[in-house]
C-alpha cells in the first residue's frame, strides 16, 4: 500500500513537472515584437457608449472629433492603413442587384438621410445616400458631416479592388445562410493570394455556408470563438491544438488570456502552427468584447507581444505600439 501511494505521487509529480514544462512560454522560441493591429470599420467617428443597446443611434452620440473621416468607407480605410494598420474590419449588406454593400447598420434611418432595411436596396440607391447625415455631437444642434457623405458608400468589390494586397475582416451581419454562400460566391472568384488574406466574422448560419463554398477560409462566430477557447483550456495542457482552433481567426478577450495554456508565446507559436490567426479584444462579459483602445489596454498585454490588436482607436493605439 506504501508503494502505491509514492508511486501515485511520483506519478503526479512528473505530470506536474510534464504540463509546466509543455507550456512554459518561456521556453518557446518566439523573439519579442510588436502588436499586428485590426482597426474596427477603419479610421472612425467614436461616440458615447454609456448606456448602449443593441439599438442605439451610435451617429447621434458621436463624440468630439478632430478628423472627418466615416467608418467603413474606402478613405477611413485608407487613413486607417497610413497609421499602421495591420487589417481593416467592415462590415457588408447584400443589396437587391446582387452585390454586397459596405455599411454597419443594418437600416438607413441612423446615419444616412434614406429610410428602410439596408438590404432592401440597390448598390445604385444606396450610392446615392448622404452617409454623413446623421452624425451630430450635440445632441442635434449641427451635424457636421451632412452633406459631405453622398456617394460614400463603397461596394465589396470596391474595397476589393482598391486594396488587393491588404488584409481584411468581412463582418456579414445577417443569420441568412443564402448570404453566407453568396458571399462565398463572391470570394471564391479572387485569387488565391488575396483570398487568403481575408477572414469573416458573423453568424453560424451563414458561415456554415461560406465554408462550403470556400473552404479553408478564417471564418469566426460566437459558436467557434467559444468552443476553440474552452477546449483549448481543457486539452491544451498536453500541446493539443483542438479542430475548432485550426485554421480559424482566434478571438481572446483581455481576461481570458491568462487561462490559456502557454499565453502568450507559446499559445501564439500553437496558433500559428495550425495556420490560425490570433486578435486580443477588451474583456468580455457576454457579448463580443470591445476593442484594445487605451494605453491602459495595451499595459495589460505581455510585454513583447506580437500577436493581433482588435481596436476602435486606430488613431491611439497605432502611435502607442510605434506605428
Amino acid at each position: 500500500m506504501r508503494k502505491i501511494i509514492i508511486y501515485s505521487l511520483l506519478a503526479l509529480v512528473a505530470t506536474m513537472v510534464f504540463v509546466y514544462v509543455n507550456n512554459a512560454t518561456t521556453f518557446a522560441n518566439r523573439p519579442p515584437g510588436t502588436p499586428t493591429l485590426l482597426a474596427h470599420r477603419g479610421l472612425a467617428q467614436n461616440f458615447d457608449r454609456k448606456d448602449l443597446k443593441a439599438d442605439t443611434c451610435t451617429a447621434a452620440h458621436m463624440l468630439p472629433t478632430d478628423h472627418a473621416y466615416l467608418e467603413n468607407t474606402i478613405a477611413s480605410m485608407q487613413a486607417a492603413f497610413d497609421l499602421g494598420a495591420d487589417a481593416v474590419e467592415f462590415d457588408v449588406h447584400p443589396t437587391t442587384d446582387g452585390k454586397f454593400a459596405v455599411f454597419h447598420d443594418w437600416t438607413l434611418d441612423c446615419r444616412t438621410n434614406g429610410q428602410g432595411v439596408t438590404r432592401d436596396h440597390s448598390m445604385q440607391q444606396l450610392k446615392a445616400l448622404d452617409i454623413g447625415y446623421g452624425y451630430t455631437a450635440d445632441g442635434g444642434k449641427t451635424f457636421p458631416f451632412r452633406g459631405k457623405g453622398i456617394g460614400m458608400m463603397p461596394s465589396l468589390d470596391e474595397v476589393l479592388t482598391r486594396f488587393p494586397d491588404r488584409d481584411f475582416l468581412i463582418n456579414v451581419k445577417s443569420a441568412d445562410a443564402q448570404e453566407g454562400a453568396m458571399l462565398g460566391d463572391r470570394l471564391a472568384q479572387l485569387p488565391r493570394a488575396q483570398r487568403n488574406r481575408l477572414m469573416v466574422y458573423g453568424s453560424e448560419e451563414a458561415l456554415a455556408s461560406l465554408r462550403e463554398k470556400v473552404p479553408g477560409v478564417r471564418a469566426l462566430s460566437k459558436a467557434s470563438a467559444k468552443a476553440c477557447l474552452l477546449r483549448y483550456m481543457a486539452l491544451g495542457w498536453s500541446g493539443y491544438v483542438p479542430d475548432a482552433c485550426r485554421h480559424t481567426l482566434v478571438a481572446v478577450p483581455l481576461n481570458v488570456a491568462p487561462w490559456l495554456w502557454g499565453w502568450p508565446n507559446l499559445f501564439l507559436n500553437r496558433m500559428d502552427s495550425v495556420g490560425s490567426r490570433v486578435f486580443v479584444q477588451g474583456d468580455y462579459h457576454g457579448g463580443w468584447s470591445t476593442g484594445i483602445d487605451t494605453e491602459g489596454d495595451l499595459a495589460r498585454l505581455p510585454k513583447g507581444y506580437s500577436g493581433g490588436v482588435f481596436t476602435d482607436r486606430i488613431e491611439v493605439v497605432a502611435p502607442l505600439v510605434g506605428r
